[in-house]
């Protein structure tokens, strides 16, 4: 028998991802029949721009049903911010940035300390949006497989008329039969791609050729270790007291505000090369990257209840 060949070793079914994707775009279209002002959470990340791709197949280039929405923190890399606003703009789509610190001068955010992150006060300024635009539905990227916390919510997660989760106000979910039904002030995260993993999201990624922003792949950047992770050097995150500047090759699994996401060593330059780290990775996305997960064992907990996803 012929040995195989190397792209024959590195095969790998994608079949399932016809079933994912069904299943999305069924969710994307629900929110569209049964809410009356939804909005789509855009970051300009993988998982938003997953659910992108899904939209425009359930609806067609440039018909988008609802608009996009972004809380920016105003410590963004500026790699996902640009590319968030270029891809808006290729689809025509209406694209809303509400910023942190507009709800600083406001007063409704109070930071405790000049050099706190600005990522946990990203729900008071989402709230705000919420009750800017009267929104009934907002469309998340969660997925169940990145943290405990997610792993335990539903498709369509109900909010009080406070934002907040309440595990009693949660619904049962039988087949694709969702409880909709709303009270004043009230409103639903929707989550379409709950049940993809990081893997999926890749191979999904790698079959529609879908574009991301450069710091998902290879890259040289100057970072320090710092408790197991890798910090990216900017003028937000220096380095403390003695720790030595390296450059490594890294890239970003998952992203996010600059004061708290890490990149991980790695060479993959293409979808296909990342598809393969994923199948080896033993830590979550999150668990990997993220230092606002680790402040405690239920700080994502903590964040849902108040709102933040």
């Amino acid at each position: 028998m012929n040995a195989l060949t190397k792209p024959e070793m590195h095969a790998l079914s994608n079949s399932h991802l016809d079933a994912l994707e069904e299943e999305t775009i069924f969710i994307l279209r629900e929110v569209a029949a049964v809410f009356e002002r939804p909005a789509l959470l855009f970051s300009g990340g993988k998982d938003s721009l997953v659910m992108l791709k899904c939209a425009e197949k359930a609806f067609g280039t440039g018909r988008l049903p609802y608009p996009l929405l972004m809380i920016d923190t105003g410590h963004n890399f500026p790699e996902v911010t640009d590319f968030r606003d270029l891809r808006a703009k290729e689809l025509g789509a209406e694209l809303i940035v509400r910023n942190v610190e507009d709800s600083m001068k406001r007063g409704t955010v109070r930071l405790a300390h000049e050099g706190e992150s600005r990522n946990v006060h990203q729900s008071v300024t989402l709230l705000e949006a919420i009750e800017e635009f009267r929104f009934d539905a907002l469309i998340g990227g969660a997925r169940r497989d990145e943290e405990k916390a997610r792993a335990k919510e539903r498709i369509f997660s109900h909010r009080d008329s406070f934002g907040q989760w309440q595990p009693k106000s949660q619904r049962p979910e039988l087949w694709t039969l969702f409880n909709t039904r709303l009270q004043p002030g009230e409103h639903f995260r929707v989550f379409p791609i709950s049940n993809w993993t990081e893997l999926d999201v890749w191979q999904y990624i790698a079959r529609e050729n879908i574009a991301l922003p450069s710091i998902y792949y290879t890259h040289k950047r100057e970072v320090v270790d710092r408790r197991g992770l890798l910090v990216p050097v900017t003028e937000l995150t220096p380095p403390k007291g003695d720790e030595k500047v390296q450059i490594r090759d890294v890239r970003f699994r998952t992203v996010g505000d600059i004061t708290c996401t890490c990149p991980v060593e790695s060479l993959a330059a293409t979808p296909q090369d990342i598809v393969l780290e994923t199948l080896a990775a033993d830590v979550s996305e999150r668990g990997a990257t993220r230092m606002d997960d680790k402040t405690s064992d239920a700080s994502m907990e903590k964040r849902k209840k108040d709102g933040y996803f």
